[in-house]
């Protein structure tokens, strides 16, 4: 019988270079962690040196040689995000791996960004979109690299508004979410498409945490509220029985990031009852991931948001 895919299967990852989104708790911090214990020189990318220094501290008393290091980088800032890879850009010949990871959850009212945009919308995806491109050049100068971006159950339940991307009307959290996660997910194929077609030296995977135990799911419902969200209080209610931990839920992470095999477009997550946890193993992207007009306008969407449009 075959056991299932673990941290220990992660071939060696020495000499390889990795940026982590989100890298300093949760998902990003698990992530972080086994790619350091693997070997790979990982770049912590997060708002504050504070929590990245905590970041540090926690994974080198697990992981005694790891090769850290920090980079400030607010995904709901486009200009945040230009400086951050022009900074990793002036330090790295090459990116072997990006793991586009942090992100915001059912933000109880409609906020903007600094650039006008939707919080989630712009922290979850547009900001990594923007971060993708930025250091599209990287990547392709490595041998062989990867990029993976986190999509979640909720994508199953999202619709791209291409008419009104910010929910100008009709915004509700779980539906900025849904589509924000979608859109990930659409992203990460559409990249996997255009570097097949291209002939780039570069694999594009998404992959979905199944419901995991980490701050995800109270600092989001409760942004702007001075007590627990009802949301928040029911998905701690049900996450002993439901969920998994951050570490669990990493892994489907870190198999679309390191394991052999993987191709573009390749969808990875929990094999369990829903996909709600489990072990790692290719998965169905959500409904009308794959039809291609769609991915191409929302990459022509996202070039002309985040200014990036030939």
């Amino acid at each position: 019988m075959k056991m299932a895919w673990a941290i220990a299967d992660i071939p060696p990852q020495t000499g390889r270079v990795a940026l982590v989104t989100g890298a300093t708790s949760g998902l990003g911090l698990e992530t972080a962690r086994a790619l350091a214990g693997a070997g790979a020189r990982v770049i912590l990318a997060a708002r504050t040196e504070v929590k990245a220094a905590q970041a540090v501290a926690n994974i080198t008393r697990t992981v005694p040689n790891a090769a850290l290091s920090f980079e400030k980088l607010d995904l709901s800032s486009l200009a945040s995000v230009r400086e951050a890879a022009r900074r990793i850009s002036g330090q790295y010949a090459s990116l072997d791996l990006l793991v586009n990871n942090a992100g915001v959850m059912a933000i109880p009212h409609r906020t903007l960004t600094e650039d006008g945009f939707e919080t989630q919308f712009a922290s979850n995806f547009l900001g990594h979109f923007a971060l993708t491109r930025h250091l599209l050049a990287m990547l392709c100068a490595a041998p062989a690299a990867r990029v993976v971006t986190l999509g979640s159950l909720a994508a199953r339940a999202g619709a791209i508004a291409f008419d009104d991307p910010q929910l100008a009307r009709g915004y509700t959290p779980w539906r900025a979410y849904s589509q924000s996660k979608l859109a990930c997910v659409m992203f990460a194929i559409e990249l996997g498409r255009r570097a097949k077609a291209a002939g780039w030296r570069l694999v594009s995977a998404a992959s979905h945490p199944g419901w995991s135990v980490t701050n995800l799911q109270t600092v989001g419902p409760q942004m702007g509220l001075n007590r627990p969200s009802l949301a928040s209080i029911g998905m701690r209610l049900f996450e002993p029985v439901l969920a998994q931990s951050a570490a669990a839920g990493a892994l489907p992470t870190l198999f679309a990031a390191t394991a052999p095999g993987v191709s573009n477009g390749d969808y990875v997550g929990p094999d369990g009852l829903g996909g709600l946890k489990g072990a790692p193993v290719l998965v169905t992207p959500p409904v009308g991931v794959l039809n291609e007009a769609n991915g191409r306008r929302l990459w022509d969407m996202a070039e002309t948001l985040s200014g990036l449009a030939a």
